[in-house]
């Protein structure tokens, strides 16, 4: 589910493909009676409204998820500030050496955004734990030689920031359960068999629109679930922000 475009692709395919075998089938058997016809459309009617809504519900997790992001990068973006200021509340050379890793750090937190190659995104997140633990040790060394209060607000705000990109990398690994999609992929690829079998004249054109329509909802729902594949991501704009601020 990380290539949004080969879903909307395979989507297209399968659901053209199950209403032109549902038209098919409809073309080799007897035609419907009245009767038959009506209790017929109250089943496809019940299965699309069903389609609808499951795409609805996927849709909102998708939404739901891409919010969480943007809410955790905002706050990543906040604690570094934080503790960029509350460095001076540290010994000067603790201090200088907080802001230096704060700035390799916030350049660190800025690619894992926008960095898609996964060789690339496993070099950063090591580095990033190797300066985590260097900011962890710089700002509790000051804390553990002169344990004041002072210097306990500086570590706090330290945990702060460690403990927010914990809570974005959760973030981007919180997506749509395979188990969801391959409900909606199923339920769609019935509603297009329907709606093939129920055609009282093979024209494909028409058949075309609602596995069109089902395949670019597919693509949206990818789209927006798919952290780094995707054409709508989250962009960093809060922690470039905080980067030119250290200028």
């Amino acid at each position: 589910m990380n290539y949004p475009f080969l879903i909307l692709v395979l989507a297209l395919f399968l659901l053209w493909l199950a209403a032109w075998v549902g038209s098919r089938l409809n073309k080799r058997s007897e035609p419907m009676s009245e009767d038959v016809r009506a209790d017929f459309n109250v089943v496809q009617g019940a299965t699309l409204t069903l389609l609808g809504l499951i795409i609805g519900f996927s849709f909102s997790m998708a939404i739901g998820r891409y919010d969480q992001r943007k809410t955790y990068e905002e706050a990543e973006a906040n604690a570094i500030g934080t503790e960029y200021v509350r460095a001076d509340l540290l010994p000067p050379a603790d201090a200088a050496r907080v802001r230096d890793l704060l700035r390799r750090y916030t350049d660190l937190r800025i690619e894992f955004y926008t960095e898609r190659d996964p060789d690339n995104l496993a070099k950063i997140n090591a580095e990033t734990a190797k300066i985590q633990n260097e900011l962890w040790a710089a700002a509790s060394r000051a804390a553990m030689a002169q344990p004041t209060p002072v210097n306990a607000l500086a570590v706090g705000g330290m945990n702060d920031v460690l403990n927010s990109q914990g809570y974005t990398q959760a973030a981007w690994w919180n997506r749509i359960p395979g188990a969801a999609w391959t409900l909606m992929f199923v339920i769609a690829i019935f509603c297009c068999g329907l709606l093939g079998y129920g055609s009282r004249k093979l024209e494909m054109k028409l058949f075309v629109i609602l596995p069109l329509v089902v395949a670019i909802s597919f693509f949206l729902i990818a789209d927006i679930d798919s952290p780094r594949r995707g054409i709508i991501r989250v962009h960093p704009q809060n922690l470039y922000s905080v980067r030119s601020s250290f200028q």
